[in-house]
């Protein structure tokens, strides 16, 4: 038998099984990203009834219903872990009478492909809030080649998956290299407050000079403005030339230390009410300071040290009073180095992750084409 045209809807079941007995707790609570991975919730559970949330068992999918505009919410569990999810998204799985004619990893697969998000985005419905309803997923179609064609293209995936997160658990390792590192410094040597190392900078965008403009994020880099920005009226922005660093006072909404180093090698402007300040170099290396802050034991200390009523605020004279063990300037950078060096190695896991992503659907295309020649080559 060669390629099969089929309607979703009929190789999949939606699952309704609830945490009723709260057999899983707050730990156990997933959600799904449109990059189609499965993530730790990011929402507060301390007030949610986990006994109306979907248990989710290994090989079971799970999607959101609310799109994104361009992207669809999804998720599969191939792991041996179960785990639940928020009752406003959908859980479903392969029919027990069609796992001899589809993978679950297969229909991933086809589930894991630009083409699948904009033909879902087109299905979708509303005016505020567009929904892309169990009824409009089970309408889809899709070419289902043989089994052993499907688990060809399968094992290609699954051998780039493998190779990808050894390489991120080699990464995790140099992680803990570089954190263990500086608790050993911290244990070690005396500490210091920064206040006598780093410089305050107060310089506007004079002219308007810079029409480079810069948000800081939570992810403690700089990013594209949120809000909507007038580049020809900048003058009263503020300038952090390379090598210099931008932070974020305020605290209760960002709930980190918000904060940039320019290692963009050029100059940028940031919003007026941020912070911008440049670091004596031969006491303290700016990149050793910034490992401080990205640490999250610097976030507890910095929500803790805020204050305020209506807007928690970490202003500079908060942070020229922190504390942190200063090594000499050769250790330092022999600490950065090796930090440097997670830094690169992450962004190409990452680079490693998307790639994984595009092969998607030239694995989907392989499959289809191959399924189509597949009854002429067997008899």
């Amino acid at each position: 038998m060669g390629l099969t045209k089929t309607n979703i809807g009929d190789l999949i079941e939606q699952t309704y099984e609830t945490n009723s007995e709260l057999s899983f707790r707050e730990d156990d609570v997933r959600g799904m990203t449109i990059t189609k991975q499965i993530i730790p919730t990011k929402a507060n559970m301390s007030e949610m009834d986990l006994k109306k949330f979907i248990v989710v068992l290994p090989n079971d999918f799970i999607y959101n219903p609310r799109t994104h505009g361009q992207k669809i919410g999804l998720g599969f569990n191939d792991s041996n872990e179960t785990f639940i999810i928020s009752w406003n998204n959908t859980a479903f799985r392969l029919k027990k009478e069609v796992k001899e004619i589809v993978l679950p990893k297969y229909l991933f697969l086809h589930f894991n492909r630009l083409e699948w998000d904009r033909e879902a985005c087109f299905r979708s419905w509303g005016s505020s809030t567009e929904v892309f309803s169990w009824d409009a997923l089970c309408e889809m179609q899709l070419d289902l080649p043989p089994l052993p064609v499907q688990q060809k293209y399968v094992d290609v995936y699954n051998a780039m998956v493998k190779n990808q997160q050894a390489y991120e658990k080699g990464l995790e390792d140099l992680k803990l290299t570089c954190d263990a590192t500086i608790e050993d410094l911290r244990r070690k040597l005396p500490i210091e407050n920064i206040g006598q190392y780093i410089i305050k900078k107060n310089i506007k965008n004079a002219n308007n000079k810079i029409k480079d403009v810069k948000g800081i994020s939570t992810n403690k880099d700089f990013r594209i403005p949120k809000s909507t920005v007038n580049i020809n009226e900048l003058s009263n922005y503020k300038i952090v030339e390379p090598g210099e660093i931008a932070f974020v006072q305020t605290t209760n909404n960002e709930k980190v230390f918000a904060f940039a180093f320019n290692n963009l090698g050029k100059t940028v402007v940031v919003s007026s009410v941020d912070e911008v300040f440049s670091v004596d170099k031969n006491k303290l290396l700016p990149e050793y300071l910034t490992m401080w802050f990205k640490r999250s034991e610097f976030d507890r200390y910095v929500r803790f040290h805020s204050w305020g009523s209506a807007r928690e605020t970490f202003t500079w004279d908060d942070l020229c009073e922190v504390k942190i063990p200063i090594p000499s300037i050769k250790t330092q950078q022999s600490i950065v180095d090796i930090y440097n060096v997670y830094i690169k190695r992450k962004q190409i896991n990452e680079i490693l992750k998307h790639k994984i992503k595009e092969i998607c659907p030239i694995l989907i295309r392989g499959a289809v084409e191959e399924g189509k020649k597949y009854k002429k080559s067997r008899y």
